[in-house]
């Protein structure tokens, strides 16, 4: 077989190469007539551009705020950044976007520069607080207007419409209405409409209240006819009594107050419309909530139903447990994981911890943050210790320490968590969980509107875990929430407690009688009358029996007294007295040897060795956790504590004992309300161990009252409400965030909640009813209106006629005549209807228009009104019954001068009277001077106003106190700096810094007088102070009476509940321990507990920290080094002793 190549591969070519650049290098160098340059068609285009100098001071809204400063504008640079596809990454293209030079602490966005890392956990007063969430209508508001430039920017915070710009008004003092300009900047928008038909037009202040349905009146008929002359009798009776209205007419008022002095000319009198029948709307009756599960914002959650599907939902948990969940734990975890805010409302044991525990563990499994908030130091020790053997990595945020601050999860007190919002914490950028324990807390009248503000300042991303005991209003307080926020809020909550409760009332006395109690409360929670009686039937306090079979117990009681008391009691087992003594000995190696040998803890250790001890605030820190660890691990048998251990973490008992019920709150003894009696007592019964929990109340003097002991025990525990107050360090706070102001924090408070929900409904109801007039009344004039309507035609063309004459009338020489000063005559001008009045001026028969002083009664009245009405609409009215006489009954009358035209002159009557006119009108335009108490007037109607008046009283005078002394004013913003970084007392602190009153006072003398701000108990030993610490006591009462009479001028009083802001009562005794005293000694200088010297002189250190970085702020290196020298020399030894929970050596074995 031949093949012919030739003919057969002549198609076939060599396979495609990379092109050689050598080759194409020298092809370019050899032709250059195919260089781009020889090729119009690829070369570049130009296309001339038209200049256009205006778009010059035109800028984007998104590079400049409304607030950005010329300088920041012409500092302003631009970036070139690339544009990528949102879905495969793909770099599309380039953008040139500005980037305003604007200072970072000023700016709300998440996106501004972050912090340098030593300020980045706790931020920093120059710092301005993230934009909270349900702030961003606000802001967006802001932009718009900015943007359209028709409304101007409260920068100021005061009306809006007022301001321009900083210290620029557009409306002039006295005047109701802005003042607008056209581009050019001189041609008037707003200019009043000049009238050129006619030159006699009054200038008469005019207002008025019609009434429509004194114009429809039968009996309508002229009055005023005089001996002088008669007005043409056009309104014949028969006429008149045709004009009555088939069906009651609707009673419409309309407010009228024009400023215009041309405005009864310039309105447009509109035919009469049908008035229907409106429905009656309900807006002071409130609808009933009876069995409401959701809102608009909230949701509750039906806990008895099970969540069979809960697996199926959450494959993969963040945090697993060796239990089964409950149902209602179950049902907070689902919404959890649905990104929602979570309301728990449980009962105390019920695991209200659960969710808690499950929203670190997904923070975690996020990679983003979580804060936890207790409203006590102790117990964010007591759960930084349990998360921390959780978890492993926790940190904790105190006063004066700060441990693992860059970990996932923080634990802090509310205080922390307020200040790190106010002062801009980077904290904030990757948080999404904020955990709230004992949220009841906020009923706390001292503390409580600390949460009203974290919740507030909280930012949107931030998802809301809240943990409280049971209450009965919490669907309305997560509504507020979840209003407040901008999100819904899910309630979950626990019919009854896991372990039921059963109370007791015990008589005996030991002996026979030593079990005689008597149960009053059942665990179904009936309470039981008969067993009531059998304890009343008793007729003495018995003693109690402490070894009946009800270990461990806690007693709220006297606590140091009763546990002396039983001294003799041994509770323990020899081994258990061994690992007691050992534990109790370990923990006390962190002291010195003098501080072991305290009277305090040497009785504490005798008496926890019988298994017995003592919990209250008078005990030192140290030894109130030794307390704690060795009654959770079962070593205490009996526990006297104070109310503040039902506040700990999960320490049940299977017995409460109450020694009394009723307890001092500072103001009276009273009886402890429900919901104090069910926190208490909650701690008994132990979930797992026992069936029942027991609670006795010793009657020691006599059982309680039926009446009192039924509401105490089965009484509806407090509803959640609000405490919110304005305090000078919110408003010294905010005013660095032009969005976030303090009449926004005041709007979104829980004390406002009501308000704001009543307004929301008065506006559908409004905007219902609005809708349905406008249908009803499109509909044709009806039949009953039109005499109405005829009426007021032929009303209208007399006046038409009567202007005409009455000109022609007055200008005969026999009128003329008559018209000379001091004249009576009866006026009818605006809202002056058949008014009698007193010719000022008769200069000649032409003389327009009349000046005449008028009497009248409702001058007042008739100022309040501000917008135009045709002049023919009050003639009209004049007409009616209601103003056919001439009223001069009153005791007393007002008087006005009116500049009026012929047509006003009703009648002229044959009285004169002697006056000497230029005296009254002189008189008469001094008083129209303006009055220069323009700023009292004000304030007084700003407080009358609705908006205000609902607030709570302090809150206006306290801001206007506060933007009226130095720690406002723009030119002393060192002050208010200085103010916002303290914690406590502001201005008092800051007045002390910038007057030198510590210039000359040694370190400790400056840490004794500052103890006056921290110390709040009562103490009977008088203090023996040196002249250097009197002198010094006399200067701070100085200032604080200063700021006292400042307060009451503004009308700024103390809240009720407050302490005094000045206690001198621990001065000596601070004073001796900052000389480096032993604490023993200074024991003896006073009669306060050690516990509480403990907590003062801790509170102290962080006020001597807040002091020193105001005198770093104001260049002070002096008080600089005092401060730390104060803050050095009282942080020592027992009073600072590291928390067992926070150090994690000593442990407790059983």
């Amino acid at each position: 077989m031949s093949v012919d190549t030739e003919n057969d591969f002549s198609d076939f070519k060599l396979p495609p190469i990379f092109e050689d650049l050598n080759e194409r290098v020298k092809e370019y160098l050899l032709k250059p007539e195919r260089l781009s340059i020889h090729q119009w068609e690829r070369s570049q285009s130009n296309w001339h551009r038209e200049s256009n100098v205006d778009s010059l001071f035109i800028h984007d809204d998104d590079d400049f705020g409304p607030d950005t400063t010329l300088e920041a504008i012409e500092r302003s640079a631009y970036l070139i950044q690339v544009v990528r596809d949102p879905l495969t990454g793909e770099i599309t293209g380039l953008e040139e976007v500005s980037i305003p030079v604007e200072d970072d602490e000023d700016n709300l966005s998440m996106s501004r520069a972050p912090l340098p890392p030593s300020l980045a956990t706790r931020g920093t007063t120059t710092q301005s607080p993230f934009l909270p969430a349900g702030f961003e209508e606000e802001l967006e508001k802001m932009l718009a207007e900015a943007a359209s430039g028709d409304v101007n920017i409260d920068l100021d915070n005061e009306e809006p419409g007022k301001f321009l710009g900083e210290d620029i008004l557009n409306t002039a003092p006295g005047c109701k209405e802005t003042v607008l300009f056209a581009d050019d900047g001189f041609t008037l928008l707003n200019a009043p409409k000049e009238d050129k038909s006619s030159e006699d037009k009054e200038n008469v202040d005019i207002h008025v209240k019609i009434n429509l349905e004194e114009v429809v009146d039968n009996n309508a008929h002229l009055v005023g006819k005089s001996d002088v002359f008669s007005q043409a009798n056009l309104w014949k009776e028969e006429e008149v009594s045709e004009i009555k209205p088939q069906k009651p007419v609707k009673k419409i008022e309309l407010d009228a107050d024009p400023d215009n002095d041309n405005f009864l000319e310039a309105t447009i009198i509109r035919p009469p419309i049908e008035l229907p029948e409106l429905p009656v709307l309900n807006i002071t009756s409130s609808a009933a909530k009876t069995g409401v599960t959701s809102t608009e914002w909230a949701e509750m959650i039906d806990v008895s139903q099970p969540v069979p599907e809960f697996r199926e939902k959450i494959k993969d948990m963040a945090q697993t447990y060796p239990f089964e969940l409950d149902n209602f734990q179950k049902q907070a975890i689902l919404k959890l994981e649905e990104g929602h805010h979570v309301f728990v409302a449980a009962h105390t044991s019920a695991g209200k911890t659960v969710v808690a525990e499950y929203a670190i563990a997904m923070s975690r499994r996020n990679c983003t943050r979580a804060i936890y908030t207790s409203p006590i130091k102790a117990l964010s020790n007591q759960k930084y210790n349990d998360f921390n053997k959780m978890f492993g990595e926790v940190g904790l945020l105190t006063g004066d320490l700060q441990i693992n601050a860059t970990a996932s999860c923080l634990v802090m007190t509310t205080e922390i968590l307020r200040s790190m919002l106010y002062c801009g914490s980077d904290v904030t950028r990757d948080l999404e969980f904020v955990i709230f324990d004992e949220v009841h807390y906020i009923n706390n009248a001292e503390r409580g509107y600390v949460w009203e503000e974290v919740l507030i300042l909280l930012p949107a991303h931030v998802s809301i875990v809240m943990l409280s005991a049971t209450v009965p209003n919490t669907l309305q307080f997560a509504d507020w929430v979840g209003r407040t926020k901008k999100r819904k809020v899910f309630v979950v909550s626990t019919p009854k407690r896991p372990v039921p409760l059963c109370h007791y009332l015990y008589t005996g006395t030991g002996g026979k009688s030593k079990n005689e109690r008597f149960l009053v409360v059942d665990q179904e929670g009936n309470f039981q009358l008969r067993g009531y009686n059998e304890a009343v039937a008793a007729k003495k306090a018995r003693e109690n029996e402490y070894k009946k079979n009800f270990g461990p117990k806690e007693l709220i009681c006297r606590c140091d007294q009763n546990a002396e008391n039983l001294m003799s009691v041994d509770l323990t087992t020899a081994k258990e007295k061994g690992h007691i003594r050992s534990f109790f000995q370990k923990c006390l190696q962190r002291l010195k040897e003098p501080d072991r040998r305290l009277p305090q803890v040497i009785r504490l250790q005798r008496v926890l060795e019988n298994g017995i001890g003592v919990h209250h605030s008078g005990i030192l820190p140290l030894l109130k956790e030794i307390v704690e660890m060795l009654f959770q691990s079962g070593f205490v048998k009996i526990l006297f504590a104070t109310e503040t251990f039902a506040m700990g973490v999960n320490m049940p008992a299977r017995t409460v004992v109450f020694d009394e019920t009723t307890k001092y709150d500072g103001l009276q003894r009273r009886v402890l309300a429900p919901a104090e009696y069910i926190q208490m007592a909650g701690r008994a019964g132990r979930r797992g161990l026992d069936d029942t929990g027991t609670v006795i109340i010793l009657c020691k003097e006599g059982v309680p009252d039926l009446v009192t002991l039924k509401g105490m025990m089965l009484g509806i525990p407090q509803k959640l409400s609000s405490q919110f107050r304005l305090t000078y360090a919110m408003i010294l706070s905010l005013l660095r965030a032009a969005t976030v102001s303090v009449e926004g924090m005041m709007q979104r408070s829980f004390r406002e909640f009501n308000q704001i929900c009543q307004a929301d409904n008065y506006r559908k109801q409004l905007q219902l009813a609005e809708k349905e007039y406008s249908e009803k009344c499109s509909t044709p004039l009806a039949s009953h209106l039109a005499p109405l309507a005829a009426f007021y035609d032929t009303a209208a063309m007399y006046i038409d006629v009567l202007n005409e004459i009455m000109p022609i009338l007055l200008g005969t020489a026999k009128i003329s005549k008559e018209m000379t000063t001091g004249r009576v005559l009866v006026v009818s001008a605006g809202p002056y209807m058949n008014q009698l009045g007193v010719l000022l001026n008769n200069n000649g028969p032409r003389q327009t228009p009349y000046k005449v002083l008028l009497l009248d009664t409702k001058v007042q009245d008739n100022a309040k009104y501000n917008f135009e009405v045709d002049e023919n609409w009050y003639r009209i009215l004049s007409f009616s019954a209601m103003y056919s006489s001439i009223g001069t009954e009153e005791s007393t009358l007002d008087h006005t001068i009116l500049c009026i035209a012929p047509r006003n002159i009703v009648s002229v009557t044959k009285m004169t009277l002697k006056i000497d006119p230029k005296v009254i009108i002189d008189d008469w335009e001094k008083r129209q001077i303006p009055s220069t108490g323009t700023i009292p007037h004000l304030t007084r109607r700003m407080l009358r106003s609705n908006t205000i008046r609902s607030y709570k009283p302090n809150a206006i005078p306290r801001h206007y106190h506060g933007r009226n002394t130095h720690f406002y004013r723009q030119n002393e913003q060192m002050h208010g700096r200085v103010a916002c970084g303290m914690g406590t007392n502001e201005l008092i602190i800051s007045e002390l810094v910038f007057r030198n009153v510590f210039t000359d006072k040694t370190p400790a003398e400056i840490a004794a007088l500052l103890s006056c701000f921290v110390f709040q108990a009562r103490t009977q030993v008088e203090n023996q102070l040196t002249d250097k610490l009197a002198e010094g006591v006399k200067a701070i009462e100085k200032i604080d009476a200063e700021l006292t009479a400042i307060e009451s001028k503004y009308l700024v009083g103390q809240f009720e509940g407050q302490a005094e802001r000045l206690n001198f009562g621990l001065v000596r005794v601070v004073y001796e321990w900052a000389l480096e005293k032993p604490f023993a000694e200074i024991m003896d200088l006073t009669d306060v507990q050690e516990g509480i010297i403990v907590r003062c002189i801790q509170q102290l250190h962080e006020l001597l920290v807040d002091v020193k970085d105001a005198a770093v702020a104001v260049g002070d290196p002096k008080l600089q080094a005092k401060m730390m020298e104060a803050s050095t020399a009282i942080k020592r030894d027992i009073v600072f002793a590291a928390s067992l929970y926070t150090t994690q050596k000593e442990t407790v074995t059983t």
